[in-house]
């Protein structure tokens, strides 16, 4: 709220000063022609000057403040700026169970990087692949980052049949991303393991994404050497079993060189925050803001009431009060 010509307001001096004047004033000894009433009530003369004293400086307080012309502003804000089209392309193969990365396995240490990702991408719109032997979309391009996270939280094993089909996965983000209009199109592929299913090579799906414009980050999740993997048995339940998963960096690596992009190798939860950093920093993001304000005139909310008041003070005085001209 702010008042368009505040110096009005200093009126409201020479009122407080009137009302300072009009308590100390001396009445006159005839006012009414019937007094009978406030003979039986002694006291209630003072009370009535009083409440039509304060019902005319009310109004004239209010008249002042519209004339001091209050205005209430609303903000708008216009965004301009150069976004980006990432899909997340993420494995969901059984192998992601596996429990080296902390506090939990590595499809859920993956979730919550990207979570974490998506939040920082202003001004972006971001999807979602997943994919084990088959791929799906689970979001399509989007601005609505509260969407994509609702949508990563929901990413579990068992949405597929179990294998790695890679290369099915990559050509199914870049089928998201190749009507896109923005300038910058880019594939965020995360898997632990190497190809074992579906119709669609890992390097013809690179070409796919080189003709189409589409720049492919690829990470390979996993440390060295045995790792452990729960297993459920029917007689002892859930145990651990070490293993040791094969992760083929050679053709993430070969993904990332065809599309311009970059291959990076994540061996727990910290390094993989830190490759989002980097890919983050890699893609920048530039966007302004600009702000503009529209006021609207709210004078009306205190001359209504002022004009309301004063009406109802001239029928209080010609009415109960009955005053002398």
């Amino acid at each position: 709220m702010r008042f368009a010509s505040p110096l009005y307001l200093f009126l409201l001096v020479p009122l407080a000063a009137l009302a300072w004047l009009e308590l100390r004033k001396r009445t006159g000894a005839v006012r009414f022609p019937d007094a009978s009433y406030f003979m039986a009530h002694p006291g209630t003369g003072r009370i009535w000057k009083h409440l039509v004293l304060a019902l005319n400086l009310t109004v004239l307080a209010f008249m002042i403040l519209a004339l001091a012309r209050p205005q209430q502003g609303r903000v708008f804000q216009e965004t301009e700026g150069r976004g980006v089209d990432i899909m997340l392309c993420l494995d969901v193969s059984g192998t992601m169970q596996a429990e080296d990365f902390s506090p939990k396995n590595r499809l859920h240490v993956a979730k919550e990087r990207a979570k974490e990702f998506v939040a920082r991408r202003t001004g972006d719109r971001i999807g979602l692949v997943v994919f084990s032997a088959h791929a799906l979309t689970q979001c399509p391009l989007t601005a609505d980052k509260s969407i994509v996270n609702q949508l990563i939280d929901r990413v579990d094993f068992g949405m597929m049949e179990d294998g790695t089909a890679l290369g099915m996965g990559l050509a199914a983000a870049v089928g998201r991303l190749k009507d896109s209009r923005s300038k910058d199109r880019v594939v965020i592929l995360l898997t632990d393991g190497r190809n074992n299913a579906g119709e669609l090579d890992p390097a013809s799906a690179a070409a796919l994404a080189q003709a189409c414009g589409v720049k492919v980050y690829s990470i390979g999740v996993g440390s060295k050497g045995p790792v452990p993997m729960p297993v459920r048995d029917q007689f002892f339940g859930k145990r651990y079993v070490q293993v040791e998963l094969d992760l083929d960096a050679r053709t993430l690596k070969e993904i990332a060189r065809t599309t311009g992009g970059e291959f990076f190798l994540a061996s727990d939860a910290e390094g993989l925050k830190l490759v989002y950093d980097e890919i983050d920093r890699m893609e920048p993001v530039t966007y302004k803001v600009r702000e503009h304000t529209v006021y609207q005139e709210k004078a009306k909310n205190f001359m209504l009431p002022a004009l309301a008041l004063l009406a109802l003070g001239w029928l209080f005085s010609a009415l109960l009060l009955r005053r002398l001209p």
